[in-house]
């Protein structure tokens, strides 16, 4: 088998773990049914493995089975909470709260709306990538009837104060929306304790399978009304309609159940392999970290590094780590991370002054399946990609050799 580059990218999408393919399998070929087929024993047994996973998965974040809705992944659940509120509130307000630093998945939705006559305030962060409180209940209205902020930056990693947020939005009682793809399973999350209305959730950055998520939605104090996006069966109480992906549902709840297992040990685990590989990367200079230092996900590293350009480092690591790129920027043909853009990393930055001010952001993912010896390698092939891309190139075009 050929050399695979050391996979550090786990912030994108992770591998399935093997127990839960395993807890799949049956899925697809005994038990088979469609759970909505309640007439006969295939449809009871898809039904009830329907009914264990929502039971788990709610038990995860403190909620009640019947509050989650599963849908065909995160980006699925963020689009029905986001139009779901505006479509089912709009006589109450037609104003909506997010951030800068969202997940398109949020950001797009949020456009759409606008070009319907809803109004939307996108606040900007702090330069650590944290929401400014005082800001948020400032910018609240007598119209407005959302705020959407993520839980766990996807980029750079920040957890925002989920409980702070959701006092402020029930104090002035407006639904409070997060989208958790990256911290369910990582971070504690309880809806109660932290006055979540709506959470979407997805499998596939938890070693679960691709193609299956979930919204959580309150059913009391308050009670949200939501307006579903999919019609056609009235599957999952009228909200989403669709035959339920058995085998996928099973296949979250699995996951998230191992991820909640060894969630302390295992962010223990990655925060010191985070902490090795900067330790690794820093000493060649120039480095900045993005996002804040510590209230952040434990696996993951967002690095500004100067004095390189963006696409020749990704190029230069591609054969020995596959990792994503936060911003390339040393061309003007590339757009950076709006992320980064929103922490001020841009502002005093003019990429047409000189080469000198070029640089490369790079998003580590660490994870469950990385090891010690990988970050070893991966923190050398950094280092040894930078350094050469810095060094004066002695045989630039129109200069003698």
């Amino acid at each position: 088998m050929p050399h695979r580059p050391i996979y550090l990218d786990n912030h994108a999408t992770t591998p399935v773990d093997p127990r839960v393919v395993e807890a799949m399998l049956p899925y697809f070929t005994e038990y088979f049914g469609n759970a909505s087929s309640t007439t006969h024993q295939y449809g009871w047994e898809a039904e009830a493995a329907v009914g264990r996973s929502r039971s788990l998965l709610s038990t995860a974040i403190n909620a009640a089975p019947e509050e989650l809705i599963f849908t065909s992944g995160a980006t699925e659940a963020n689009n029905l909470a986001i139009k779901g509120v505006a479509e089912s509130y709009f006589a109450q307000g037609r104003h909506l709260i997010t951030l800068a630093t969202e997940h398109s998945a949020v950001l797009d939705p949020c456009t759409y709306l606008e070009s319907l006559g809803f109004e939307i305030t996108r606040l900007g962060v702090q330069p650590d990538g944290l929401v400014d409180l005082a800001e948020l209940e400032k910018a609240i209205r007598p119209d407005t009837i959302l705020v959407s902020v993520m839980a766990a930056n996807n980029e750079i990693g920040v957890l925002q104060p989920l409980a702070e947020i959701g006092a402020i939005c029930h104090r002035h009682t407006v639904l409070f929306h997060t989208d958790a793809a990256q911290a369910i399973g990582k971070i504690p999350l309880d809806m109660q304790a932290m006055q979540i209305d709506l959470m979407s959730l997805t499998a596939h950055k938890v070693y679960g399978p691709k193609g299956i998520g979930a919204l959580y939605v309150r059913r009391r104090d308050p009670r949200v009304q939501l307006a579903p996006q999919l019609h056609g069966g009235g599957h999952e109480r009228g909200l989403r309609s669709g035959t339920l992906y058995v085998p996928q549902i099973v296949g979250f709840a699995k996951a998230v159940e191992l991820a909640l297992e060894s969630r302390e040990a295992e962010s223990a685990r990655l925060a010191d392999m985070r902490d090795r590989l900067f330790s690794l990367i820093h000493p060649i200079g120039g480095v900045q970290l993005n996002g804040h230092p510590t209230q952040r996900l434990p696996g993951n590293l967002n690095l500004s590094i100067e004095g390189v350009d963006g696409q020749a480092l990704l190029l230069a690591l591609q054969p020995q780590i596959a990792v994503s790129s936060g911003a390339a920027c040393s061309s003007t043909k590339i757009a950076p991370s709006h992320v980064l853009t929103a922490l001020g990393r841009f502002a005093k930055r003019s990429l047409r002054e000189s080469p000198d001010l070029a640089f490369a952001s790079l998003r580590f993912g660490i994870g469950r399946f990385n090891t010690e010896a990988e970050i070893e390698q991966a923190g050398a092939a950094v280092v040894q990609a930078v350094q050469a891309l810095r060094s004066p190139n002695v045989h630039e075009p129109g200069k003698p050799h």
